[in-house]
């Protein structure tokens, strides 16, 4: 039976869904499916595909961006370097015209009714002309993944973006249910102290959606469909670390497989090979060389979601009280989709020649440089592990989705991070402390000391004798049981 397993070469279909949190983890994933023997067939749509087309430095083309980008392949390089790895697009349902933000609730709603149908004739086609194709590896937010694994016979593998508390919670959504702390007429506001695999956590720590009164949300329609469809896979991967969440995650393997690979982030010769922004990105380097080590607050709050004007205005103002320097990642719709975002008058004067506020960066190239010393965040979970990655704490502002949970996660447990905001409103005067605290005295020592020791582990993780290596090791062989078993 060994023998014959090693002989089998994985086929994977991956499909990452449309936000840059997602698609940028799913291709580094790919990377490194490819890179230990996998053929990936990857499957953006159409209107991902443009996005990182006409945000890549790499193109060329004068001509019109719609008719001639869908020829662009953003895996080239990867197959130059001798990697396995085909590329198709598929329609959302919607022209590239159609603008997906600002009407947002209308084209997710279509989304979730339309897309699973242009992926099941994709499938169809790839399945009838390579017969290889043997996994279907979808992101854990899609609703229909089982169903169209199961209907072409193909390993069905889940990817979970978020840490291993954010799975469980919404794992464990009956119990939230059942003791009264979600959907309930009172709802409860005390310690959640039941859910398998975790100690503790306040109502305040979940995610934005387990905190909503809304519980027939267009969201929360969709995670619920999404952790009932999970529940039918083959395996779970989840952008994680054992060693951090040890407890969280043995919990969950007792029911299914689930296996932490992470950190997901691309290394050595794959670094670079395929781009991944849907922005493009001002390159900071020059400004950073100037700046003395581990001087500079990094400053950024996502790609998509939106914050307060207020809050903004704090925070610029806090900015200029602190009078550290700083790269701030701005938006230009941070706070709107129908206006661009000024900043308070005066601002830029009396920031200059210490602060460059650009509307996209490579936010790991900024981190990874030694001049940085602090990174105020949002709290995505690709932030958080890519500042622990670079060794670089994290001052938390949490707006959306999982990132209360993961705040919980860098500034509770791990304490390689501080809250930027204690209470409401947020005030610049505590803006300009936290990020006192952050980069200078004895606070920050104590931050970088600990932010240190996650980094190591993450650096255990991924040695060839590490959790995650050995974890990664074993799926690959699990999977390839599978599909000698399905054949």
């Amino acid at each position: 039976m060994e023998d014959a397993q090693s002989t089998i070469k994985p086929h994977a279909v991956m499909i990452p869904i449309h936000y840059q949190g997602h698609v940028t983890p799913t291709i580094n994933l790919a990377l490194k499916l490819a890179s230990k023997g996998f053929t990936i067939t990857f499957v953006n749509t159409e209107n991902i595909h443009h996005q990182i087309t006409k945000s890549s430095p790499k193109k060329q083309s004068k001509e019109s961006e719609e008719d001639h980008d869908i020829d662009i392949d953003i895996f080239a390089g990867a197959r130059s370097s001798g990697l396995d790895i085909r590329y198709k697009t598929i329609s959302d349902g919607f022209p590239l015209s159609y603008d997906r933000t600002r009407n947002s609730a209308e084209f997710n709603e279509a989304n979730l009714k339309v897309f699973p149908a242009h992926v099941d004739e994709l499938l169809g086609h790839l399945v009838q002309d390579d017969p290889s194709v043997s996994c279907l590896i979808t992101d854990t937010f899609y609703t229909w993944t089982s169903r169209i694994a199961r209907k072409y016979n193909l390993v069905n593998i889940s990817f979970w973006t978020q840490p291993a508390l954010a799975f469980t919670l919404e794992y464990h959504l009956d119990l939230l249910v059942a003791n009264g702390h979600f959907a309930s007429n009172d709802t409860r506001v005390d310690t959640i102290d039941y859910i398998p695999g975790v100690k503790a956590l306040e109502p305040k720590d979940l995610t934005s959606f387990l905190q909503s009164t809304n519980t027939t949300s267009l969201a929360r329609r969709i995670i619920g469909t999404a952790f009932n469809d999970v529940k039918n896979a083959d395996f779970i991967l989840i952008n994680a670390v054992q060693e951090l969440e040890n407890d969280t995650i043995s919990a969950i393997q007792e029911k299914q497989p689930f296996l932490a690979v992470g950190p997901i982030i691309p290394s050595g010769f794959t670094r670079g090979l395929v781009p991944t922004s849907l922005r493009t990105a001002s390159d900071c380097t020059n400004w950073l060389n100037t700046k003395p080590q581990g001087s500079v607050l990094y400053a950024s709050f996502g790609s998509s979601i939106q914050s307060r004007k207020s809050d903004i205005d704090e925070i610029a103002h806090g900015l200029v009280l602190s009078q550290v320097d700083f790269i701030w990642v701005l938006r230009p719709d941070a706070v709107s989709y129908e206006e661009t975002y000024v900043l308070p008058d005066g601002f830029e004067e009396r920031t200059e020649n210490k602060g460059l506020v650009v509307p996209w960066c490579s936010q790991i190239e900024v981190l990874s440089h030694g001049a940085v010393g602090g990174f105020m965040t949002h709290c995505g979970w690709n932030s958080v592990l890519e500042s622990l990655w670079c060794g670089v704490p994290l001052l938390c502002f949490p707006l959306l989705a999982d990132q209360p949970t993961n705040r919980k996660l860098v500034v509770d447990d791990w304490r390689t991070g501080v809250n930027l905001c204690d209470r409401q409103p947020l005030t610049r005067l505590e803006v300009a402390e936290k990020i006192n605290r952050l980069m200078s005295g004895k606070s920050a020592e104590d931050l970088r000391e600990e932010t240190f020791k996650v980094r190591q582990t993450l650096e255990r993780a991924l040695a060839t004798e590490g959790s995650s290596e050995k974890n990664l090791n074993q799926f690959i062989s699990d999977v390839k049981a599978k599909i000698s078993r399905l054949k």
